[in-house]
């Protein structure tokens, strides 16, 4: 991945053992998708498994929110975008969008990642380094609109069914 506005993934395809006895994908595997996607982007910033070696430092999910909009079935193919809605010398929010590979939106997913230096393991700053890149993308993820569903409250609506 270079420096598209958002990040986008490779394309991944889901999986047999990801399918459940309704002959879908099961829910957890959205989130592994999610991972394995991310892990792509998280690479392109600089968090990748040479940082995590060469630092004893690495990303820690503190939180993760998956909507659920397509089912999947094997063999469907999907990428996901990144983007970097917030951050800190610390943490950073993320979101993503799960899309087949003919771009039908299948799911989102929103996080908020850690920095942790896994002696501790505890939470530390980011070097300069990761952070001056961390900023560059979400300086270029700012040009876009803010997801409509980011931050959004989970709850039962009264009448919405």
């Amino acid at each position: 991945m270079t420096d598209p506005v958002p990040l986008m993934s490779s394309l991944h395809a889901v999986e047999a053992d990801w399918i459940d006895y309704n002959q879908h994908m099961n829910m957890g595997y959205y989130t592994v998708l999610f991972d394995r996607t991310a892990d792509e982007a998280y690479a392109e910033i600089g968090f990748g498994p040479d940082y995590r070696a060469a630092s004893g430092c690495t990303t820690y999910a503190a939180e993760f929110h998956v909507r659920y909009l397509r089912e999947l079935k094997l063999g469907d193919r999907v990428r996901a975008s990144f983007r970097i809605l917030d951050h800190d010398e610390k943490r950073f929010h993320s979101y993503q969008e799960l899309m087949r590979e003919d771009g039908t939106l299948v799911a989102t997913g929103e996080g908020i990642a850690l920095h942790v230096d896994q002696s501790g393991p505890k939470v530390v700053p980011m070097p300069d380094k990761v952070l001056s890149r961390l900023r560059r993308v979400a300086e270029a993820h700012k040009a876009l609109p803010r997801p409509e569903t980011a931050g959004r409250g989970m709850g039962l609506r009264r009448g919405a069914v």
